[in-house]
């Protein structure tokens, strides 16, 4: 072949693509095969998992086009990631378009839920610890489990900040896993509960409506505690309470709407084929993402733990008695996770309804996620040092 190209030099620009092709090329088509298949097949995170699995097919054709990265000829994937993924941008527009999604009145109502939310942060942590002693730096490992909040976004946003090489794998996890709280969490949770503990019933106490003036002023005094406490968390916690700013001041509803719709649409699409066009067969195919894989199913495993161990803690002190299994809402996952446990106490109990409670904590589980993740942000260059 090489003769041949020798001879006739314009067969090498005619056959490159073959030419460059290997089988590590085809094993990613298979990776990006996968993705494309979950999110088809089994509506796992459809929205950001088939545009993830796209790039990745995109990526891996030898000579792409659309990763090049030739001065003046740049890919698109690669204008889009220095445009919304090197600088942080899509993450935080994805943040406002939540933001304007979310409703805080069950936080607002019974703020108490916030310990549950933080309890099931403990994965974070307990995760990151753990991929320093097997080697990663000490950056790497604190993207790795910030995989555990259960927030794709927050992911995204650590991970450019302090591991733009794992960005695909990291990304790919999160989502994967967040797509997964329902085949991930119930074994948990039966695991570490008795059958009385999941038939636990909760009582509705008498509770006061909120005001619109409350919950005008909650996402404004949200952003100045959290800013004070750790400014370098602004651009997340900002970014999630302007979207809800929209929504509740009730004076920009096109706004609202748009933020809601065409921002989140618009911003997910070019998110997802953007990670997937990071996935490149010298990236992904290593055994460092293997790891990552499984630091990151450890770190949901964690959270479910943290979150279900402090409710049964609670219930050593508390006259009053909860179900333990709204511990494990505090994750980000809304309303997956939430509505995962309302299943399984109804599963266990036909008469049990707890599902006020625990989308009241997987609510708590949103706004802690980026609080984690603002924690991450401004203690790793402290602890680097």
């Amino acid at each position: 072949m090489e003769a041949l190209i020798h001879q006739y030099p314009w067969l090498d620009e005619l056959l490159m693509g073959f030419i460059g092709l290997s089988w590590k090329h085809v094993v990613m088509w298979a990776v990006g095969a996968l993705l494309i298949y979950l999110a088809v097949k089994h509506d796992y995170e459809p929205t950001l998992l088939l545009p993830i699995g796209f790039g990745a097919v995109l990526a891996n054709i030898p000579h792409s086009s659309a990763v090049s990265n030739a001065p003046g000829e740049q890919g698109f994937l690669i204008v889009l990631y220095n445009a919304g993924i090197a600088n942080e941008l899509f993450p935080v527009l994805i943040f406002i378009a939540i933001g304007a999604m979310c409703d805080f009145t069950p936080l607002i109502r019974r703020p108490s839920v916030m310990l549950f939310a933080a309890a099931a942060q403990f994965g974070i942590f307990a995760t990151a610890i753990g991929a320093t002693l097997v080697g990663f730096s000490f950056e790497h490992a604190a993207s790795i489990g910030i995989i555990g909040a259960a927030d794709g976004p927050t992911t995204i946003y650590v991970a450019s900040r302090f591991a733009q090489e794992l960005l695909g794998p990291l990304s790919v996890a999160a989502y994967c896993y967040m797509s997964l709280v329902p085949v991930i969490q119930p074994p948990v949770i039966r695991a570490i509960t008795t059958e009385s503990e999941r038939k636990m019933k909760m009582g509705f106490e008498g509770e006061e409506p909120v005001s619109q003036t409350t919950k005008f002023l909650f996402p404004i005094m949200i952003v100045l505690i959290a800013g004070i406490v750790a400014p370098i968390s602004v651009a997340l916690i900002g970014s999630l309470m302007f979207g809800n700013l929209l929504k509740e001041s009730g004076v920009v509803e096109n706004l609202s709407n748009s933020a809601q719709n065409e921002l989140a649409n618009l911003v997910t699409l070019v998110l997802g084929i953007t990670i997937g066009g990071t996935m490149s067969a010298e990236r992904f195919l290593t055994f460092d993402v293997l790891l990552i894989m499984a630091l990151g199913a450890v770190a949901f495993v964690f959270d479910t733990v943290g979150g279900v161990l402090f409710a049964k803690l609670l219930n050593l002190i508390s006259p009053t008695k909860i179900n333990p299994m709204i511990g494990a809402c505090g994750i980000s996952a809304f309303p997956m996770s939430g509505r995962v446990i309302a299943k399984m106490a109804l599963k266990e109990d036909p008469t049990n309804f707890i599902i006020q409670h625990a989308i009241g904590v997987n609510v708590a589980g949103q706004v802690a996620s980026v609080v984690a993740g603002g924690l991450v942000l401004a203690l790793i260059p402290a602890l680097a040092k």
